[in-house]
């Protein structure tokens, strides 16, 4: 889909030496994915200590070995 955007041009510069992502359009891209990626994240944080798994993890570190 092409859309026009209008970027400051050092940030777009910067994120691009950072990345070292060679095209605008990838460093866009990346940047929505990650952003994305990092909301999921936030939101799996909300349920960290509220699932009571009967797990005994001497067990399982013994299956391991």
């Amino acid at each position: 889909m092409r859309t026009t955007l209008d970027l400051p041009e050092d940030l777009l510069a910067e994120a691009m030496r950072a990345t070292r992502i060679k095209t605008k359009t990838k460093v866009i891209t990346t940047a929505l994915e990650e952003m994305i990626r990092k909301r999921k994240i936030a939101a799996l944080k909300r349920y960290k200590g509220t699932v009571d798994l009967p797990i005994d993890l001497n067990t399982l570190r013994k299956r391991s070995e």
